[in-house]
């Protein structure tokens, strides 16, 4: 009233209430050089976090104000416009000496009620009754001056992912669907219901120099209830024990109990180098892009990560990932990506058994590369038993599933996985694959279109959705399909001779013979999948180059080869003893 400013702003109400919670606010006669200088302490006594440092009493306050109003003339004071942050201007007019009766009342009241309530019985702060507890962890938003400290702030939101991911018992979501509500204003009980959680914890991360200062609100999604709060302000290099104080906190506000073992796994850091941990973090930052050159920022964090701790299990689980992506997109021939995906993957496990990311990305190379299935099935087996939340383990393992036939179990994964990370494009691309594989093109379709409402811009969905049009006779739509995947990647081989493809299958032999002499041509110059061009010499009914293409894809150990088993576009020639031969040489038969 006597600034015509609120004392904290920010683009969020969770900003604002972070702000309410963990800063001071400005001292009033900062913005309005006309206020007393014994009223201006009386406000900010009574904004003091710490109820002590408060007055005790109505009594107290009043009292004060009587003795500020002795010393106010009796004139009265026009006080000039102030300028808040809004482009509003607001005029403050008013005469000091009759503010303070409305002031005493509104002090009075407010401190009446805060005596009324700490004396009525409380309310234990627990989680609504649920025969599963869940927790979504929001981004945390960066408070620190300069605004550069978004990397730290998606890392503490995944480590306390992870350390929360190692407590069984219970939910806890994803990266990727908790990320899509950075700098969001939704209010919290729709975030939890969107994301079917119990509780929330949401947070802001402020460093400057060697100092950071966490602040931290658990809230109860059902009625929107504080159950816990902190901050924590410590140099840099204790950054771990914020990350592990908080996972134990959240388990205790929600009455879970913990073993001694759970106990020392949350404890329990990654490494003692906090510039290791700097850098693993813009690692993890710039490989969530999920571009070139995402990717190839993070492998050079990833390594300067090893450089500065030769023993750093998270940095070599990053450089599998790294390898296990650039062979995904074609980025790098198989024979480059994916026994140095293995390597790193081996390493990390060797320095640490229990880390679940990295038994994943050695089960993908198990199956995609190696195609040693059981193997690959141990592995996905393992990362879930070390962690039942992590989404990517289910997705990926569906897909193991898909390519050996082992459909119902497939689809169940997936579907394990999206309730994990419900608003990952990429798992509903898993959930589509696994459906497509089944020959459920409907269903396949509508998970398919439900990635792309996710992700507009996902070429690999609209990639995807070449293949159940196709199958089910709806050519156009298929090239359709096609013709946007092949946009939107900036044309990436595999989505040229999807399109390809499409077009044989269609009819259109001269536009798929067209495309496909650029493929060729390009396929002299860059890595292409030749399962991937076999494909469209199927479409063209050109067996024999099919089967050289395939051959090649063997020898290349092409991971686009474990659809071979499952995919109805390959019908056409499955009984031909070649195609045979291919499937016993990879284990699928």
């Amino acid at each position: 009233m006597v600034t015509g400013r609120v004392p904290f702003e920010g683009d969020t109400p969770f900003t604002i209430g972070v702000k309410h919670k963990s800063e001071a606010p400005r001292d009033p006669k900062e913005l309005n050089s006309q206020i007393p200088d014994d009223l201006s302490r009386l406000i900010l006594k009574c904004m003091e976090k710490d109820k002590e440092q408060r007055y005790q009493s109505a009594g107290e306050v009043r009292s004060e104000l009587k003795n500020i109003e002795k010393g106010i003339p009796t004139t009265e004071k026009v006080i000039p416009k102030i300028k808040p942050i809004t482009s509003k201007e607001i005029t403050v007019t008013f005469r000091l000496k009759k503010l303070l009766i409305p002031t005493i009342v509104v002090v009075a009241l407010v401190i009446a009620t805060v005596i009324i309530w700490q004396l009525l019985p409380k309310k234990e702060a627990v989680p609504p009754p649920s025969a599963k507890p869940s927790i979504a962890v929001l981004p945390f938003a960066d408070l620190s001056p300069q605004k550069d400290q978004e990397y730290l702030c998606d890392g503490m939101t995944d480590e306390i992912i992870a350390k929360l991911s190692r407590i069984p018992g219970w939910k806890v979501m994803n990266r990727t669907s908790v990320m899509r509500y950075k700098k969001t204003d939704k209010d919290i009980k729709d975030i939890g219901q969107e994301l079917n959680v119990t509780t929330i914890l949401g947070g802001s991360v402020r460093k400057e120099q060697d100092d950071i200062r966490v602040s931290t609100q658990l809230i109860n999604v059902e009625d929107s209830f504080l159950l816990w709060s902190d901050v924590y302000e410590r140099k840099f290099n204790r950054v771990f024990e914020i990350q592990s104080d908080i996972a134990e906190e959240i388990a205790k506000a929600l009455k879970i109990e913990l073993s001694p073992e759970e106990k020392e796994g949350i404890k329990k850091k990654s490494t003692e180098s906090i510039e290791a941990y700097d850098l693993y973090l813009r690692g993890r930052y710039f490989w969530n892009m999920r571009t070139e050159e995402g990717f190839q920022k993070s492998i050079e964090y990833f390594q300067k990560a090893i450089e500065k701790d030769a023993t750093f299990a998270l940095a070599y689980s990053g450089i599998a990932d790294y390898f296990n992506l650039m062979g995904f997109f074609d980025f790098l021939p198989p024979k480059d990506a994916f026994p140095k995906a293995k390597d790193a993957a081996e390493k990390a496990l060797e320095l640490d058994e229990t880390l679940a990311e990295a038994s994943t990305s050695l089960a993908w190379v198990n199956a995609f590369y190696e195609w040693d299935w059981e193997g690959a099935k141990r592995s996905y087996k393992r990362a879930i038993e070390l962690n039942p939340s992590y989404a990517q383990a289910h997705h990926w393992y569906a897909m193991l599933l898909a390519s050996i036939g082992r459909h119902n179990e497939s689809i169940a994964e997936a579907k394990q996985a999206q309730e994990l990370d419900p608003a990952s494009a990429a798992i509903y691309l898993s959930l589509g694959g696994s459906f497509l594989y089944a020959r459920r093109y409907d269903e396949s379709i509508d998970a398919l279109q439900k990635a792309i409402e996710l992700n507009p811009n996902s070429h690999i969905a609209h990639f995807y959705l070449t293949f159940p049009y196709a199958m089910k006779g709806l050519h156009d739509e298929a090239i359709s399909e096609a013709q946007k995947a092949l946009k939107l990647s900036g044309r990436i081989p595999a989505m040229m001779w999807a399109l390809s493809y499409a077009y044989a299958a269609s009819g259109k032999q001269a536009e798929a013979k067209k495309l496909l002499i650029e493929i060729n041509r390009l396929s002299k110059k860059i890595y292409i999948s030749p399962a991937g061009i076999a494909l469209v010499y199927v479409g063209l009914g050109e067996k024999d180059k099919a089967f050289e293409w395939l051959e090649a894809a063997y020898e290349q150990r092409d991971h686009w080869l474990h659809q071979l088993k499952v995919a109805a576009w390959f019908d056409s020639i499955r009984q031909d003893p070649r195609f045979k031969e291919i499937l016993r040489k990879m284990n699928l038969e």
